[in-house]
C-alpha cells in the first residue's frame, strides 16, 4: 500500500470536506475547490478525518492513490490559508502592470506580452518589477507562474529575465580574450 496514500488527513476547524461519487469538494473561508476522483479511488469522510483508498493493486491505482491524497491536502490548505507565489523581473526597463484580468509585461519587445489571469487567482504588482500571485489552488498558481516565467526566462550571462522570488540563477563567465 502507498505510504503517503494510507495516512489519514485531519481536517482543521472551519473547513468542510464532502465526498460524493467520483468527486470531492472542499469548502473553507477562502473559497471552494472541487476535484474529480479517478476510477477506482474512493474518499471517505469520518468526522474530522479523511481517508483515501483504492479498489485494487493495479499500477495506475497505486500511482493515483498517493497523488489524490496529496492533492486533497493541498486543497484543504488552500481553502484555509491560501497560496502565493512571487516573481521578479530583472532587466533595464522591465516592468509589469495589471489591467482588468490581464497582466502586461514590458520586456523590451515592440508590444507588451499579455498573460490572462484566470478566475480564482489575484495578481498584484509592487514597485513595477515584483509580481505576486495569490489564490486557493496551488496547481493553478504554479501553472500561471511558470507561464509568466517562460515568456522571458532568466539568462545565465546577464541575469536578465523573469525569475521566481528568491530563485538563484547560476551565472556563467562571459567571453575571455586569449592572451598574447
Amino acid at each position: 500500500m502507498s505510504r503517503i496514500g494510507r495516512k489519514t488527513i485531519t481536517v482543521p476547524q472551519g473547513v468542510t470536506v464532502t465526498a460524493e461519487t467520483g468527486k470531492v469538494t472542499v469548502k473553507g473561508q477562502k473559497g471552494e475547490v472541487s476535484m474529480p476522483l479517478p476510477q477506482g479511488i474512493t474518499v471517505t469522510v469520518d468526522g474530522s478525518n479523511v481517508s483515501v483508498s483504492r479498489e485494487g493493486e493495479e499500477r495506475h491505482l497505486c500511482e493515483m492513490h498517493g497523488t489524490v491524497r496529496a492533492t486533497l491536502v493541498n486543497m484543504i490548505a488552500g481553502v484555509k490559508d491560501g497560496y502565493s507565489k512571487g516573481l521578479e523581473m530583472v532587466g533595464v526597463g522591465y516592468r509589469a502592470e495589471v489591467k482588468a484580468n490581464k497582466l502586461y509585461l514590458y520586456i523590451g519587445w515592440t508590444k507588451p506580452a499579455e498573460v490572462e489571469i484566470p478566475k480564482g487567482i489575484t495578481c498584484a504588482v509592487d514597485q513595477n518589477t515584483k509580481i505576486n500571485l495569490t489564490g486557493i489552488s496551488l496547481d493553478q498558481i504554479g501553472v500561471i507562474a511558470a507561464k509568466i516565467r517562460s515568456i522571458c526566462p532568466p539568462e545565465p550571462y546577464g541575469g536578465k529575465g523573469i525569475r521566481y522570488a528568491g530563485e538563484n540563477i547560476r551565472r556563467k563567465a562571459g567571453k575571455s580574450v586569449a592572451g598574447k
